[in-house]
């Protein structure tokens, strides 16, 4: 089956602020989407494993999905609805349609081991109770389980599949996604936030990526320029992303991308998970040699337009 809805170009998966007492800190995340939008992302994908869904209850994730909503308007929203539990993930699809949602995200259950045909039995129970687009996210490393290519097609072929999230280390299975979703009528969104050039080459659509939130210019440019044919355009950009990476894996994902979240002048929030006093020095470490990068580059450091970068 096809869907309609296609997404295409630089979605965030959206870093989600809370306060110290753990509720979503609104002002916050309202100052980041406006900085996100004015660089010229397409879209978001709400509670995905950056917005680190795992440690919100289920009315939590509704409530900071429909605070993504609102203030991503009029930008199209993925709702990320992964559970253990089937009925939750179909409760949250539910309320993502109730929002107007173009489609959902849907990982393996984790935590147990299954089978691909019990994972395709999963995917496809939820999306028939949902009745939204869906776009599957492959992240073994997160899960545990990979996504294997004939258990896309047979969801393809039996469920509105809209797209694929590709993450994790696997860099060369993009090329057998990209080839089946031109036979099954989905498109690629790709998580290798610092390989766009190649990506894009390959044929992915788009991105959906944690460091969205933190350099959203350079990763437009990437794809604005491969869009036109032009991909040597964004080659400073390119470069760069490579750096930023290579700081910010001094620490694992997510909290990473709080650190570089700070490092940009924005306010990550308080931590969702409890870190070690080694992880919170090599956070401290990241953001300000990130910060340093950011100044050597011409990045304007908080909430601004994105014409003030200079690439």
């Amino acid at each position: 089956m096809s869907s309609t809805y296609r997404p295409s170009g630089i979605y965030s998966a959206q870093w989600l602020p809370i306060e110290s007492a753990g509720r979503l800190d609104r002002a916050a995340l309202a100052t980041h989407l406006a900085f996100e939008k004015a660089a010229g992302v397409a879209g978001f994908l709400g509670l995905g494993s950056t917005g680190e869904f795992p440690h919100f209850s289920p009315d939590e994730r509704k409530v900071a999905l429909a605070a993504v909503a609102e203030l991503a308007a009029p930008l199209p929203v993925i709702a990320n609805i992964t559970d253990l539990r089937p009925k939750v993930a179909i409760e949250l699809g539910r309320f993502a349609k109730s929002l107007g949602l173009p489609a959902v995200g849907l990982m393996p259950p984790p935590f147990f081991p299954l089978s691909q045909a019990d994972i395709l039995a999963f995917f496809l129970h939820v999306a028939e109770a949902v009745d939204l687009p869906v776009m599957l996210y492959n992240f073994p490393e997160l899960t545990g389980k990979r996504i294997d290519l004939a258990t896309v097609a047979a969801f393809a072929d039996r469920a509105p599949m809209c797209a694929i999230k590709q993450s994790g280390g696997e860099f060369a299975y993009h090329r057998d996604l990209i080839a089946l979703g031109r036979e099954k009528n989905y498109v690629v969104m790709s998580g290798a936030d610092t390989r766009l050039t190649e990506v894009f080459a390959m044929g992915a659509a788009g991105c959906t990526g944690g460091l969205v939130n933190i350099v959203p210019e350079l990763m437009v440019d990437i794809y604005r320029c491969s869009a036109a044919g032009r991909p040597g355009d964004a080659a400073i950009s390119a470069a760069r992303m490579i750096e930023l990476g290579r700081v910010i894996d001094q620490l694992a994902f997510p909290p990473n991308v709080g650190a570089g979240l700070a490092a940009r002048g924005f306010a990550p929030g308080a931590s969702k998970s409890i870190l070690s006093s080694e992880s919170r020095v090599l956070a401290a470490k990241i953001e300000s040699e990130l910060r340093a990068l950011f100044l050597q580059w011409g990045l304007a450091l908080g909430p601004v337009s994105a014409a003030a970068y200079v690439r």
